[in-house]
């Protein structure tokens, strides 16, 4: 309980000086409106690069920065609001780690995420005005609309005049937002030593010498998941959606203020299969790592990897 204490007094003065930042205070139904006109402004934005540039990851790139958005709109109607300012931390928290993350593999330096690439050769998306209404539709409108919705239990949270309670479901959702957290920024911290090592840019390490023949990590948390970073982004989000329930009187987690974070699990359901295909055509011996480890969900392996084929 000390360390979620400390967690929480850092985040709220992360937020001091942004507090002081924002202007006018504004009613609940004036920043729902602004968060609205927020979202359509970034959606438009993307759709009118992405014909401009013929690329598609325009939505990649603010994908960790419009949420911090959303939710300091709301913090403008209640500065003082505790539980508000711990959410807009932790967002602000998440955003800038992702950015950092997302910089330095790339993303900002106008490279297109592959898998749109493989997407494009869809026989029916191959079709350009097909393409054009899913360019549209999934990938400008709805991710962004998606991007809204996760950020939404920061809405209920400015409507509430419920306490902030460490001892309740505030507390729950701190603690396993932290450990969701936690495990995505050393995944991914994993994942990036051993490209950049694989690559040659880096120190070789001799545990991973088997995961270099096969091409892939099997080592560190990604030997009780193959995609533990996917997990932890999903569960981060749906302890987020558990300060809508803390809001309010009844303390029921699912409430529509959860439908973000469950539209987000099935998108990571849909991508996630996407991205193994690519993988198990590109690597031979992926298949073996997928019969042995959890898909998402962090577990012990079902049974021993076997070694690489060329050894």
């Amino acid at each position: 309980m000390m360390i979620i204490s400390t967690l929480v007094a850092l985040w709220t003065e992360i937020l001091t000086p942004l507090g002081i930042a924002i202007g006018v205070k504004v009613s609940p139904s004036r920043a729902d409106a602004l968060v609205l006109t927020e979202c359509a402004s970034f959606a438009t934005y993307s759709l009118i690069m992405s014909w401009m540039y013929n690329s598609y990851s325009f939505v990649d790139q603010l994908w960790s920065l419009t949420p911090i958005a959303y939710v300091v709109t709301w913090l403008a109607h209640d500065r003082s609001n505790v539980r508000l300012r711990v959410m807009c931390g932790m967002t602000l928290i998440w955003g800038v780690r992702l950015t950092y993350n997302f910089a330095r593999k790339g993303g900002y330096s106008g490279e297109e995420d592959y898998r749109w690439a493989v997407l494009r050769e869809n026989k029916i998306l191959k079709n350009p005005m097909v393409w054009q209404l899913f360019n549209v539709s999934f990938i400008s409108f709805y991710q962004h609309a998606l991007l809204m919705l996760i950020a939404l239990p920061a809405g209920a949270a400015a409507r509430s005049k419920e306490a902030f309670d460490l001892r309740g479901v505030d507390g729950a959702a701190v603690a396993l937002w932290t450990i969701a957290f936690v495990i995505e920024v050393v995944a991914d911290e994993q994942q990036w030593r051993f490209q950049r090592s694989k690559r040659g840019k880096a120190r070789k390490v001799k545990r991973w010498r088997d995961d270099y023949k096969r091409g892939f990590l099997t080592h560190g948390l990604f030997s009780l998941s193959r995609h533990p970073n996917f997990w932890a982004e999903q569960t981060l989000w749906v302890a987020f959606s558990w300060f809508a329930a803390a809001s309010s009187k009844t303390k029921e987690l699912f409430t529509p203020w959860i439908t973000g974070a469950v539209l987000l699990i099935l998108l990571f359901q849909g991508s996630t299969a996407f991205t193994e295909s690519i993988t198990a055509k590109k690597y031979p011996e992926y298949a073996a790592y997928q019969q042995c480890t959890s898909r998402l969900m962090p577990f012990p392996r079902r049974r021993s990897l076997p070694p690489p084929k060329d050894q």
